[in-house]
């Protein structure tokens, strides 16, 4: 049984080394961190939120940059929730910086830097993620070469600094060296047992995931957390290889 053990234990070991290998933050404090998504987790390799990453977010119209810029700022409660401070670069910031307090990101903990050019604002992002007293650095524009992404990625790889890159209107979703690529689409409201508006709710599309499994899923945003209101990861798995793509797999 003892020998059973170690080799269990040498073989979570190896896979960790290989995750973190590959740009995904592994060890106690990966694991120790509930962002509340429930059964999205599933969809990441170990089955927990890659922390210590780049994660890039796509938003096509508005409506889709201010969801996504919430589902952000859920995340963030979480990564902010022992005193953290996040960095926050944009070149044309339209967030209303109160507002983070509601989905649980304290607005005094975010430093909003608001530069001229993408370059800029590429440079800043670099420099924050090597900074390993902030807990997290977000990045809203437009286009970024993959020679650019490789350089964050590089970055949180020392400090384990997580990234988010929002993406608004790009002119090509091109290929970047991010872990994960999200799409957020905001949703209709729920009727609740009491007239007027309801909680946020948003789509959420998991494009893209390094190891992992893609998938669509709804949430609401209700009583400071997460909560899950349909999972549809089902409809977007791989459909099974025909007799000839077996052939020539």
């Amino acid at each position: 049984m003892n020998e059973l053990a170690e080799k269990k234990a040498i073989i979570r070991s190896l896979k960790e080394e290989i995750l973190s290998v590959e740009g995904f933050g592994t060890g106690p404090d990966s694991r120790m961190l509930d962002f509340g998504l429930g059964p999205l987790n599933i969809a990441f390799p170990g089955g927990a939120f890659p922390v210590g990453a780049i994660h890039e977010l796509i938003s096509s119209t508005e409506a889709c940059a201010a969801a996504a810029n919430g589902f952000v700022a859920g995340l963030l409660s979480t990564l902010m929730k022992n005193g953290g401070v996040c960095l926050w670069v944009s070149t044309g910031r339209k967030l209303f910086a109160p507002a983070l307090k509601f989905f649980g990101a304290e607005p005094h903990r975010v430093i909003f830097i608001d530069v001229k050019r993408e370059k800029e604002a590429l440079w800043v992002m670099e420099q924050g993620l090597k900074c390993n007293s902030l807990a997290a650095v977000v990045a809203e524009l437009r286009d970024i070469s993959f020679a650019e992404s490789r350089r964050l990625q590089l970055a949180v790889e020392t400090s384990k600094v997580t990234g988010f890159l929002h993406r608004q209107r790009p002119r090509t979703e091109n290929t970047l060296a991010c872990v994960s690529r999200w799409k957020i689409r905001p949703l209709a409201s729920r009727a609740g047992e009491l007239p007027g508006v309801g909680f946020p709710c948003m789509e959420v599309e998991l494009v893209k995931i390094r190891n992992g499994r893609p998938g669509i899923w709804q949430f609401e945003w209700k009583n400071g957390a997460f909560k899950v209101v349909a999972d549809r990861s089902r409809m977007v798995e791989k459909p099974p290889l025909t007799q000839k793509q077996r052939h020539y797999a």
